[in-house]
């Protein structure tokens, strides 16, 4: 008898690694900041509303990432920031 279905285990899963994620790259205070939220490529690209051919493209030419073995992840706020610095340029 399965107790969880395998999409079910898995959405828990991501769940519990992104809140890993997030609570052991917070900067100080007791909640993460909404900037400060760690965002995978598909977020990030919806909320810039660019492709993710676009993003990738940004990230080669110095767009801050984190990578966590094959998963990329963005702090809102470095890239905010880098979006800021480069219009400034």
């Amino acid at each position: 008898m399965e107790i969880f279905s395998t999409n079910a285990l898995s959405q828990c899963i991501r769940e519990a690694v992104r809140a890993e994620l997030q609570e052991h790259f917070k900067t100080g205070g007791n909640q993460p900041r909404d900037s400060e939220k760690l965002l995978s490529k598909q977020e990030l690209a919806a909320e810039l509303g660019v492709s993710l051919v676009t993003l990738t493209d940004w990230m080669k030419k110095g767009l801050p990432y984190l990578r966590l073995h094959k998963r990329v992840y963005f702090k809102k706020s470095e890239v905010l920031n880098a979006m800021h610095q480069t219009i400034k340029d």
